[in-house]
């Protein structure tokens, strides 16, 4: 028998699985999770008793549609035709591939900083997590690590990462907060996203007052930021920074989503970092872990296309559907930009009502729910790209309309 909600703990995480247990099992009968089909906006997927039906996928978070573009297709296949292999056993310092070079290479390039890529993002930060709460990256002396509550991976796993030292978590964006930890301790370092998944963003401007006034050292995954932003797709954070990054900054961010390849980098500021990393690039457990061929050339290819004037041509492309969505459904997202925008529903009940009307309606959304967010904050997170035909955000904003009067009995937005 469950306990009673008002017992549970929702710090902890056997407590968050039980409480969010009962919305996960709703949205299986529901069609909701999972959907499987090709990699496009319109999706052939089969449903239920063997039915097809074709959907506008509002979940995919390739902003750019770079996901399925021929020349980021060829850019993996000729990798792989160029050198017979998929992937090599050596490890990450001792890979000898002239691909790899020449992806980090013209990373740096483009992105203004000191770039390696790794085959994931999650590799990213086992690696770079332990070395940041060591105080390597901070002159000597560790610091107190401090995570922003809305961060992409759960403060849970980040404790793993950085172990036993001195670590907190903020409400998200409380730049109050921060400014009286940095008062506080000598050395404080911040992990934080530059655009978070559900369309909010970092207050660059004030995380780089207190990083003058205090030292705060930066770590900032960038991944929903990648592509859609920077004359060369650098990103939401990269752009806000000057031409050197310095060392009280790194940002990472995955080369999947907008940048429509696959792996993950990290942006340093200095040469000593750089040293750093390269030389603990081979730790136990990811010493074989290097991009592989397909996935060095799929992001070659999407480099050419970051460097050419069809990366101009797509952001704006995006920017206009975003302003259309926004013409007709308010969130709090509204005027800011970012390709995600969040239908705030409350109950999570209705939300998997909503979005399981839309499904029927032929729209693919994401509800979200604690623990991602708060109780009783569910929501409808509609992800908008630059290859979404403007009748079909349309139709989307007004089946979104529709279906909160018809679960709920009020217009949105809900009050």
């Amino acid at each position: 028998m469950q306990p009673p909600l008002a017992t549970l703990d929702v710090s902890r995480p056997t407590d968050q699985f039980r409480i969010t247990a009962p919305y996960f099992d709703a949205t299986l009968p529901a069609d909701l999770i999972p959907v499987h089909g090709p990699f496009a906006t319109r999706r052939p997927i089969v449903r239920g008793k063997g039915q097809l039906q074709h959907l506008i996928d509002f979940v995919r978070s390739s902003y750019l549609s770079l996901d399925n573009h021929a020349a980021i297709v060829a850019g993996a296949i000729a990798a792989i035709q160029a050198q017979p292999s998929l992937n090599s056993s050596r490890a990450g310092t001792q890979q000898n591939c002239d691909l790899l070079g020449e992806l980090e290479e013209t990373l740096s390039e483009m992105f203004r900083a000191r770039v390696l890529a790794f085959s994931s993002l999650m590799l990213v930060d086992m690696v770079a997590m332990p070395m940041l709460s060591s105080g390597r990256l901070t002159g000597g002396r560790k610091p107190v690590v401090v995570f922003d509550s809305f961060a992409r991976i759960s403060f849970t796993c980040q404790k793993l990462m950085v172990g036993n030292r001195s670590s907190t978590a903020i409400v998200h964006n409380d730049i109050g907060a921060l400014e009286r930890l940095c008062r506080q301790n000598p050395v404080v370092a911040y992990v934080c996203d530059g655009v978070y998944w559900m369309g909010d963003y970092s207050l660059m401007d004030e995380l780089r007052r207190l990083q003058e006034c205090y030292g705060l050292f930066l770590y900032i995954d960038d991944t929903h930021g990648l592509s859609t932003f920077g004359s060369m797709g650098e990103g939401f954070a990269r752009s806000q920074f000057p031409q050197v990054l310095g060392d009280r900054t790194i940002i990472t961010g995955s080369l999947a989503n907008g940048f429509g390849a696959s792996g993950g980098i990290l942006m340093l500021g200095t040469a000593d970092h750089e040293a750093l990393f390269r030389s603990h690039y081979s730790i136990p457990d990811v010493c074989s872990e290097a991009p592989n061929l397909a996935a060095v050339g799929a992001a070659l290819g999407s480099c050419r296309i970051h460097r050419s004037a069809e990366l101009r041509q797509r952001q704006g492309q995006l920017a206009q559907r975003i302003d259309l969505f926004d013409r007709r459904v308010a969130t709090a997202g509204q005027g800011n930009s970012l390709p995600i925008r969040m239908i705030t529903v409350g109950s999570e009940v209705n939300a998997v009502a909503i979005a399981r009307g839309l499904l029927d309606c032929g729209f693919y959304t994401l509800v979200t729910f604690f623990p991602t967010i708060g109780q009783g904050t569910a929501a409808i997170r509609v992800c908008i790209t630059a290859d979404h035909e403007p009748h079909d955000i349309e139709r989307l904003c007004e089946c979104i309309l529709q279906q909160v009067v018809e679960r709920t009995g009020k217009p949105y937005p809900l009050r």
